[in-house]
């Protein structure tokens, strides 16, 4: 099939049979922003303080995307799963906090191709929202630091509601507060976590091509599109 076909089949996915997408919902970490050199410079600064050896930004990476809390079990024993001990983990904690809040958008940038893709975006009259397990504590000040703030009107981080993603709670607070209905909106992002969310609110999502999969192939969860830059959205959203 050409592009072309593609592209028209992948936007009936999202129109349906009843009304167009109206509400578009965007991941932070791994979606919008590369954040891992910050937060992989923090890990290891937090490690260091308490007597441990640091970690490769490229293996903290795959560690990014299930909140604040596991992030920093999972840098206290070095791998994907397992868990520290107790006491360690409440002394290692709050150094973490620390250590990012200092530096929360030092080397963090927004992917190519995200600033004019958000700005078509809100061009079209989309309503935006950030959804994010960031807490909110580092998500605010990193989206102000890059400019990015101003293209949503609401943010959702992990600790904005009692549950975060992959449950579908976020996104079905988004509906409520735009007003819509979930088959009106899309979810982008770029980890299993956004295409579980997505299906558990009834929601079409759209996966990233880059970004932070944990090792995972999004092509497996049959999102209704995988594109390579937010600049191709606009188009893939465009009402027929």
């Amino acid at each position: 099939m050409d592009e072309a076909g593609s592209v028209a089949e992948t936007r009936q996915a999202l129109v349906g049979d009843r009304l167009a997408v109206r509400m578009v919902l965007l991941d932070l970490d791994g979606t919008l922003v590369h954040t891992a050199p910050d937060i992989a410079a923090s890990a290891n600064a937090m490690l260091e303080r308490i007597g441990m050896a640091s970690q490769p930004e490229p293996l903290v990476q795959t560690w990014i995307g299930n909140g604040v809390a596991r992030l920093v079990k999972r840098a206290l024993v070095g791998s994907f799963d397992g868990e520290p001990d107790a006491a360690l983990y409440q002394r290692a904690y709050p150094i973490f906090m620390e250590e990012y809040a200092a530096r929360v958008a030092d080397r963090s940038r927004p992917y190519a191709g995200v600033v004019p893709g958000l700005e078509s975006l809100q061009a079209m009259g989309f309503s935006l929202a950030c959804i994010t397990n960031k807490v909110e504590a580092f998500t605010e000040p990193l989206l102000r630091a890059l400019q990015l703030d101003h293209f949503f009107e609401l943010v959702l981080s992990g600790d904005s509601l009692p549950v975060k993603k992959p449950d579908p709670g976020p996104l079905l607070h988004a509906c409520r507060y735009f007003n819509i209905e979930p088959d009106q909106g899309v979810l982008v992002g770029d980890s299993v976590n956004d295409t579980q969310a997505a299906a558990a609110a009834g929601m079409p999502v759209i996966c990233v091509s880059y970004g932070y999969h944990q090792g995972k192939d999004l092509r497996a969860e049959k999102p209704a599109a995988v594109i390579d830059s937010l600049l191709e959205l606009p188009d893939l959203l465009a009402r027929a």
